[in-house]
């Protein structure tokens, strides 16, 4: 069989997601802030249509919220992440092949299974009202021979009505996927950002249909085999295969702008503490050790009339480790290193690096005897408690109790899924 991708994307996912427990706040100009409350990372329609761009920082919205009655709301990825993995798990039904791209996008491939549901168009319907029905989330579907095509579709069933939500690019004659493919600007194009986009300009290259009609081997050249890729996945040669199981990364970073400065090291301590144990929990969960920790402090540069000052220091391992005890003990070595008294701390954060796979550790002569058994049922015991109970349940001493530092979320809605005290009630 031919291949078939299809492309789900939840519609203003974080928005959606407040809505979902709140119908009330359908139709009302929304946004939900960055961490610390600073600028928008998701915009209802009814605030896009006012103008208001990706990133605006939200103190420059106030009069404009004002006016309007816009409503913020601070980041909730405890709860997004947990409606994420409600819609992953209905879409598995729909295939078992699978990549989850992002957390609110997933593409899967159905030339196996479209005729079960009759078909490409009947199949993303019924997709679409499983999920709100299941999860109260709206989606847009769109199919196509490749993924570049599948996410081609998803944007024009996203801003064309006419596809009620449904876009299959297999149903379109030639003649009718060449007209609209010349209607879309080439940046609508998965992979081309603003600077491709604007080399792309240069080459007389303005629509997704000049991109599909240029030369893969001039674009080879200019741009690199990325593009090339992209360029024959526009014409329906599939390039790009699922990535059913998500490589492990070769670097984990955990950082937090602070609720308030900080001056301190004690506050400090507890700070990059905190980061270093959801970064080792990470670490464990993709089953990687350590050889490295890089830690560092920076001072607000907006503050232009504070002393600036940043630094940052890789402390090494003697051996990798993902123990969370080991790592912040290497990682507050490096802090009192590079921390210097007088200074208003905007920022701190730390990165686990030189990772490996644990399962093929080679063992030194420092090795802990029984290969680190103790440590390793340790945290094992830790990440169970705490996958169980909520994160941070069990945590290292060193993280602290009160965290004056944390970040700012004075507009948080509830859970509600993850927390029996913040269950939404049916009155």
């Amino acid at each position: 069989m031919a291949p078939q991708f299809a492309l789900v994307d939840v519609n203003n996912f974080y928005v959606s997601c407040e809505r979902v427990f709140q119908p009330k706040l359908q139709k009302v100009p929304m946004v939900v802030l960055s961490n610390n409350d600073g600028c928008a990372v998701a915009r209802s329609n009814e605030v896009k249509a006012l103008g208001v761009k990706m990133g605006t920082p939200w103190f420059k919205m106030k009069d404009l919220a004002r006016k309007h009655g816009i409503l913020a709301f601070s980041s909730n990825y405890t709860l997004y992440g947990d409606m994420s993995n409600r819609v992953v798990s209905i879409l598995r039904d729909f295939s078992p092949d699978i990549e989850v791209y992002s957390i609110d996008e997933s593409f899967l491939r159905v030339e196996s299974d479209a005729h079960l549901f009759g078909g490409l168009g009947p199949m993303g319907q019924q997709i679409r009202e499983r999920i709100r029905q299941w999860t109260g989330l709206p989606v847009c579907v769109g199919f196509g021979p490749s993924k570049t095509l599948a996410k081609l579709a998803n944007h024009m069933a996203k801003k064309n009505a006419e596809f009620d939500g449904v876009c299959d690019l297999h149903a379109m004659s030639r003649l009718e996927r060449r007209q609209w493919m010349s209607r879309i600007e080439v940046g609508e194009v998965w992979g081309v950002g603003r600077r491709i986009n604007a080399r792309l300009a240069r080459m007389d290259i303005q629509t997704v249909l000049d991109l599909r009609n240029a030369s893969p081997k001039a674009i080879r050249a200019q741009f690199g085999v990325v593009m090339e890729r992209t360029c024959e996945e526009l014409r329906g040669v599939p390039c790009l295969e699922l990535e059913e199981i998500a490589p492990p990364k070769q670097q984990i970073m955990s950082s937090r702008s602070f609720g308030k400065p900080v001056e301190c090291i004690e506050e400090l301590h507890e700070a990059v503490a905190t980061y270093v144990g959801r970064a080792a929990e990470k670490l464990r969960q993709q089953g990687s050790v350590s050889g490295a920790v890089y830690v560092f402090v920076q001072t607000n540069p907006f503050k232009e009339n504070e002393r600036q000052y940043n630094a940052g220091l890789t402390v090494p391992l003697l051996n990798p480790n993902d123990d969370t005890r080991v790592l912040i003990q290497a990682a507050l070595r490096g802090l009192k290193a590079i921390y210097r008294t007088g200074y208003r701390y905007k920022k701190a954060g730390i990165m686990l690096t030189a990772l490996s796979d644990k399962a093929i550790q080679q063992g030194t002569l420092f090795s802990e005897p029984g290969g680190g058994q103790r440590s390793a049922r340790l945290m094992a015991a830790m990440d169970a408690v705490n996958r169980e109970y909520g994160r941070n349940t069990l945590r290292a001493a060193a993280s602290g109790i009160a965290n004056a530092w944390a970040m700012r979320a004075e507009n948080r809605s509830q859970c509600y899924t993850t927390r029996w005290e913040e269950l939404p009630a049916v009155c």
